[in-house]
């Protein structure tokens, strides 16, 4: 008796590439030297690899027909980074403050979560969380690999599909992150916070 669900797809190849990457870009903390040598040698294998599988590729109209969602992602995306950087200029505007290039960036809410539970979770659990072991810079890559994993039949095709959900989602988040922290500061501006965040002038 024959059901109606696809095979499922093989996606080794794609964990194995990313754990290649995380493991190879981790190596900058342990041994640049090895960094410098590995990360472009990977990066020429995953992408000669991936060159020789587009002339096998079968689902280039469904690519070009997600390329308007895919570019209004990136606008929106883009746009969402504008008001951000607009809420904090506002901000520290509002507030007489220092802003400048070295301030760390807005913690979204997800991070603030991980933070409050500092002191209830277990020692060795906060200081996995806090290794710089998986960043922005991460996620991005891992969602360009992703995105290229169509040429492998990884995932569903399009990938200009799948990287418009993702810049849109990323986008929301983005936007929720500067809602918050402008409608935290700005109605009651708590000392606590402004100090954490920015250089007071004296």
């Amino acid at each position: 008796m024959r059901w109606g669900f696809p095979p499922p797809k093989i996606t080794c190849g794609l964990g194995l590439a990313a754990i290649s990457y995380v493991a190879v870009d981790y190596l900058r903390h342990l041994s640049p030297a090895w960094h410098e040598r590995l990360q472009p040698a990977l990066w020429s294998i995953l992408a000669l690899i991936a060159i020789s599988r587009v002339p096998f590729y079968k689902h280039w109209s469904s690519e070009f027909r997600a390329a308007i969602p895919f570019v209004a992602s990136m606008l929106f995306m883009l746009a969402c980074f504008l008001l951000e950087a607009l809420s904090v200029r506002f901000v520290t505007a509002v507030l007489g403050l220092d802003w400048h290039s070295e301030t760390p960036p807005l913690p979204d809410t997800g991070q603030w979560l991980l933070l409050s539970l500092n002191e209830k979770l277990p020692g060795p659990l906060v200081e996995i969380l806090r290794a710089r072991i998986i960043g922005l810079h991460h996620f991005l890559m891992l969602f360009m690999m992703l995105a290229f994993s169509v040429l492998f039949d990884s995932v569903e095709a399009p990938g200009l599909g799948l990287g418009a959900r993702y810049m849109f989602t990323m986008a929301i988040g983005r936007l929720l992150r500067a809602i918050t922290f402008v409608s935290t500061i700005l109605p009651s501006a708590r000392p606590w916070c402004a100090a954490a965040r920015f250089r007071v002038p004296a």
